[in-house]
């Protein structure tokens, strides 16, 4: 199956289960925002620090606006490949097309060097 066309990215699967767990103790000790409507809010305000945008989103209109105004907004992003594991990840019984995480608590440190690997990617 070919990725969709919102997706800019490939994150390799150890850098997406990392971003899983840094997500779980965000929960746990931070601030998360769950949903499309909220990380979008989010980023606006300029308060995300890292946008979880999954990859199995349909349709997929819902996210596609997510990177480009993570982009804008200098805010960095990671596309999950499952956004039911997303969404067990951020504590829900549900799936979830997105994530933000506001403050990362116990996870800060991993967070700034999980943002720092993203960018490596993305500049190839």
């Amino acid at each position: 199956m070919s990725k969709p066309f919102y997706v800019n990215i490939n994150v390799p699967k150890e850098l997406s289960d990392l971003a899983y767990e840094i997500l779980q103790v965000a929960r746990d000790t931070g601030k998360i925002n769950k949903g499309t409507n909220e990380t979008t809010k989010a980023v606006e305000r300029g308060i995300a620090q890292l946008v979880y945008i999954a990859e199995d989103v349909d349709p997929p209109e819902i996210v596609a606006h997510l990177p480009l105004l993570c982009e804008e907004r200098k805010i960095t992003y990671i596309f999950v490949p499952n956004k039911t594991q997303l969404g067990t990840s951020a504590g829900l019984d549900v799936g979830s097309a997105s994530v933000s995480i506001i403050d990362p608590g116990d996870a800060k440190e991993l967070l700034e060097d999980m943002i720092t690997k993203i960018q490596k990617i993305k500049m190839g």
